[in-house]
């Protein structure tokens, strides 16, 4: 469990972000054509995770909009926007934004998914959501990085995580 605030509201997570050198845990997604997303899709490839409460938000979506231009130069490394948002939902911010370089994955259908990478806010009346978190990937599935964003409005290390999936 870690503590992390919301607009200044102390919230807790459940679980705890996978350490740094272990195997990243496995997970099923949502595409945004509903088709499933497992980890091994991306074995090979450096992977990185965007986690975050809702692509509906203006923090969240600049997230989104920032990883899209820094991914487009980024080799072999895919960047894998993630949150409880319905997959449509992230396909018409996707569309209407022109996001092409990064993908999105929805928890909708996965709630081990928030609890195994330790994000899932547990108390409060945004319980439910995810915290914003980067987890970096290498190509073996090993982690590389990960940052816990402490005050969820703030904007997470970009440059950290794409030095480490690279």
């Amino acid at each position: 469990m870690a503590e992390i605030s919301w607009r200044g509201l102390i919230v807790n997570t459940e679980g705890e972000l996978p350490q740094v050198g272990s195997r990243a845990p496995d997970f099923m997604l949502a595409a945004q054509d509903l088709s499933d997303l497992h980890l091994s899709d991306f074995t090979g490839k450096n992977l990185i995770l965007n986690i975050f409460p809702s692509i509906d938000t203006k923090t969240c979506a600049t997230s989104v909009r920032t990883f899209n231009v820094k991914a487009a130069n980024q080799d072999n490394t895919v960047v894998l926007c993630v949150s409880m948002d319905l997959p449509q939902a992230q396909a018409r911010f996707c569309g209407a934004e022109n996001i092409k370089n990064v993908q999105t994955g929805s928890a909708f259908r996965s709630p081990n998914f928030g609890v195994d990478y330790g994000v899932t806010i547990k108390d409060s009346f945004r319980r439910g959501l995810m915290a914003r978190a980067i987890v970096a990937i290498d190509s073996n599935g090993i982690i590389k990085h990960t940052e816990l964003v402490p005050e969820v409005a703030q904007q997470p290390d970009y440059d950290a995580a794409l030095a480490a999936a690279s």
